[in-house]
C-alpha cells in the first residue's frame, strides 16, 4: 500500500544514508517561508524528488528540498515545502514526511505555515502560535487500518500543540521583541480562497487564522507521539465587510517578506532553551 510503513522505512533509510547527524527535531515550512528552513551550515541538502517514495511537489512558492544541520546544539531536519490536499494528494501523502520523520527518530516537530487572518485584531506580518486547530478538510490522514507500530487507533487530540514548546516560543519572541499572537487555525481543503460568508462562519466557530495545510501533519505527529509547535505567519487579514481580492502571488510575497522574522524566532527558540532537556 502506498505511503505505508514499509515505504516510510525505505524513505527514511535513504535519508539516513545521506545524513551523518541523527536529528531529533524536524521543521516543515509553508508557502514563501523557505528561508526559515535554511540552515547556516547544513551537513546535507537534497531534493524531495531524490527520495524514493516521496510524493511529487506541485504547490507554488515551495522549494521542495531537505537539509540537515544544527541550530546551537540541536540537530535538525528541515523540509522546505510540503504537500497539500488541493494538489490532489491524499491525506496520507500529505502527512507522509511526518511518517518518515517518525522512522528517523524525530521527537519534536515545528510546523510553520502562511495563513490568512480571521481574527480582526491580527495584522499582516504577525506570527501566531497555534493553540488548537479545526479540521474542515472533510478528511483525516488516520482513516483506514491502523498501523500499531506507528500509534494507537484513537489518539487523544486534547493537547495537539505542545504547551511547553509554545511557551518557549513565546518567551523567545519576547526576547526578540517580536509581536506574537495565539489562536486557533482552521484547515481547509482549498485551493479556492475564502468567501466573505465563509470568513464570517470561521469567525463564528472560533478560528483566528485559516490555511490549506498543517492539520493532517499534526494529526499524524500526535498519533506518532511527536510533540508539535505550530507557527502561522499571517500574510493578510480577511475583512468580510470590505473584501479585497487576493492572489497566491501576494501570499507568497508576504511570506517571503516576513520569513526572516520567523527564522529568527525559530533560531532564538533553540538558542535560548535546550530542547533536548524537555524531550
Amino acid at each position: 500500500m502506498q505511503y505505508s510503513r514499509p515505504q516510510a522505512i525505505i524513505s527514511a533509510d535513504f535519508i539516513r544514508k545521506k545524513v551523518r547527524l541523527r536529528p531529533t527535531v524536524g521543521l516543515i515550512t509553508g508557502t514563501g517561508l523557505g528561508a526559515a528552513a535554511q540552515l547556516e551550515d547544513p551537513e546535507a541538502i537534497f531534493s524531495f524528488s531524490d527520495i524514493p517514495g516521496f510524493p511529487t511537489l506541485m504547490a507554488p512558492g515551495q522549494t521542495g528540498r531537505i537539509s540537515a544541520g544544527k541550530i546551537g546544539s540541536t540537530e535538525l531536519l528541515a523540509l522546505e515545502g510540503r504537500f497539500h490536499l488541493y494538489e490532489g494528494h491524499s491525506p496520507e501523502a500529505v502527512a507522509f514526511p511526518v511518517r518518515v520523520m517518525q522512522e528517523l527518530g524525530i521527537q519534536t516537530l515545528i510546523l510553520s505555515n502562511a495563513a490568512g487572518g480571521i481574527n480582526p485584531h491580527f495584522s499582516p506580518g504577525d506570527i501566531m502560535i497555534l493553540t488548537d486547530h479545526i479540521n474542515l478538510t472533510g478528511q483525516n490522514a488516520l482513516v483506514g487500518p491502523n498501523e500499531e507500530a506507528w500509534g494507537v487507533r484513537f489518539p487523544d487530540m486534547s493537547q495537539a500543540y505542545d504547551r511547553p514548546l509554545s511557551r518557549m516560543a513565546e518567551k523567545a519572541a519576547a526576547t526578540l521583541g517580536i509581536s506574537i499572537q495565539k489562536g486557533i487555525y482552521a484547515g481547509l481543503l482549498g485551493p479556492s480562497l475564502e468567501t466573505p460568508a465563509e470568513t464570517r462562519y470561521l469567525r463564528t466557530i472560533g478560528a483566528d487564522a485559516v490555511g490549506f495545510s498543517t492539520v493532517h501533519e499534526t494529526l499524524v505527529a500526535v498519533h506518532a507521539g511527536i510533540r508539535v509547535l505550530g507557527l502561522s505567519l499571517i500574510t493578510n487579514v480577511h475583512d468580510p465587510n470590505h473584501p479585497q481580492p487576493l492572489t497566491s502571488d501576494q501570499v507568497i510575497l508576504a511570506g517571503k517578506a516576513s520569513a526572516s522574522t520567523l527564522a529568527t524566532l525559530i533560531r532564538e527558540t533553540f538558542a535560548a532553551y535546550d530542547l533536548h532537556g524537555i524531550l
